[in-house]
């Protein structure tokens, strides 16, 4: 739950247009720190990974929300180049897990979130703004 909660304190700051870029080893919390986010704006559906489907939207809250996982691409070459233009735009906020994929595509990020495991049910979190 405290994953949950630094999603939603961090949803408070986000702005139309924002990409939110979501690091970490599997397991690490991406998932969960989307999830509180997503419910501090508005999401009452359930929010799940997006890794078979590339990407999921949510709509009906402050802001849409577009959640994308690419951890199943190496990279985008060959792909349409609308492949994640469908999901980034001036009006909602994406969340991006796995951005590896992306480099490039993404355009600079208003935030990076990384998480990682610090034993047992522990995890640190790292937030950094490089687009504000």
């Amino acid at each position: 739950m405290e994953t949950e909660a630094v999603g939603a304190q961090l949803a408070g700051r986000l702005e139309p247009g924002d990409v939110v870029i979501v690091s970490g080893e599997v397991g690490a919390g991406k998932t969960t720190l989307i999830r509180g986010a997503a419910r501090a704006l508005g999401v009452a559906e359930p929010v799940t990974s997006p890794t078979f489907t590339i990407g999921r939207r949510y709509a009906g809250g402050r802001l849409p929300i577009s959640h994308l996982d690419l951890y199943r691409l190496e990279d985008l070459e060959g792909e349409d180049p609308a492949l994640l233009g469908d999901y980034l735009g001036p009006d909602g906020v994406a969340f991006v897990e796995w951005p590896a994929a992306g480099t490039g595509r993404l355009g600079r990020p208003a935030v990076e979130v990384r998480l990682e495991h610090a034993g047992e049910e522990r995890r640190t979190i790292e937030i950094s703004a490089p687009g504000r």
